[in-house]
């Protein structure tokens, strides 16, 4: 297992110990600082544990992904909370967190599985687990045709195989983008997908559930 200290440019996290599982997913130790307002002191003027654990998961959501780490999929170990220090510029008690966390990271040729939800003529629109902007282009899809079937807009191929809405793609990775802004898309990566290879292309038919990483 690959062992790597990182400094991480956000204000939750400060140091990262990072254990590579796979090529895309890691399990990090992360370090750092979550900010509870007062308001959420009991009477006792203690803030109650849920309540870091609430604000350190609100935190990450926000954060969601890096491009140096990928996506924050989920806390799988809660090592230690620090006690509180008050801080007098924004009136936030600060505690200290250590916990490990499971990421999620793209990287290109990967084979991975995706869900078909939009479909027209130039090309297909996919998810997988977090990724919400995987394309899926035309040109990219060998011996694939775009057809209408029954009010449907579909690719077919030659040895009629569909392409249509629900239907799960298994695709490589040939580009990948992390956006920290851009239009509406916000911290998240944008994903070119391609059926150029073996054993690439439809794997089940409409009705199968979404896959979850």
């Amino acid at each position: 297992m690959h062992f790597q200290r990182k400094i991480i440019p956000f204000s939750l996290i400060c140091l990262a110990i990072l254990m590579q599982i796979t090529n895309m997913y890691r399990e990090m130790e992360i370090r750092g600082c979550v900010a509870i307002p007062t308001k959420s002191l009991d009477r006792n003027g203690v803030v109650p544990q849920s309540s870091v654990v609430t604000g350190l998961l609100k935190e990450l959501l926000l954060i969601k992904s890096t491009e140096e780490h990928g996506y924050f999929l989920a806390i799988t170990k809660l090592k230690s909370i620090g006690n509180g220090e008050f801080e007098d510029e924004s009136g936030d008690v600060l505690f200290s967190v250590a916990f490990h966390c499971r990421t999620f990271l793209p990287v290109n040729g990967e084979i991975m599985l995706g869900v078909v939800h939009k479909i027209h003529r130039r090309g297909v629109f996919l998810r997988c687990g977090p990724m919400k902007y995987i394309y899926l282009s035309a040109q990219k899809m060998p011996n694939f045709y775009y057809a209408q079937w029954k009010a449907q807009e579909i690719f077919i191929s030659d040895d009629h195989s569909r392409i249509e809405n629900d239907v799960v793609i298994r695709f490589v990775v040939f580009t990948v983008r992390w956006r920290k802004k851009h239009w509406d898309i916000e911290r998240d990566f944008m994903i070119l997908a391609s059926l150029e290879g073996d054993c690439l292309g439809p794997v089940s038919l409409p009705g199968s559930d979404e896959l979850e990483l």
